[in-house]
């Protein structure tokens, strides 16, 4: 017995979005002036995890409250790194200036 199955049709319908207009990438990714800041960035994170080193003591039987949570260890570097952390944060996002007739 031979079955029937009904015709499939379809129907065809073009839809077109707008397109986007992209930007023209040329070049590097990051500038000279991205790189400037990057090395900024850098160096305040490595002065921050200087400023939080330190504190031990030589003596294993002998714990230093003071110098373990002294100010520039808990406070002082903490907010150093966060600022470093935020440059780092500046300097990949930050566009380079477009200069006249390079558009």
């Amino acid at each position: 017995m031979k079955s029937t199955r009904p015709a499939k049709t379809t129907a065809t319908t073009k839809t077109t979005a707008p397109l986007a207009k992209k930007r023209a990438v040329t070049g590097e990714l990051f500038g000279k002036e991205n790189f400037k800041w990057m090395l900024i960035g850098v160096a305040v994170l490595i002065l921050g995890f200087l400023l939080m080193a330190g504190g031990g003591s030589d003596d294993p039987n002998v714990f230093n409250a003071d110098e373990v949570y002294s100010t520039r260890r808990i406070t002082i570097a903490p907010i150093i790194i966060l600022l470093g952390l935020a440059i780092e944060i500046y300097a990949i996002f930050r566009q380079p200036k477009s200069t006249p007739g390079t558009e």
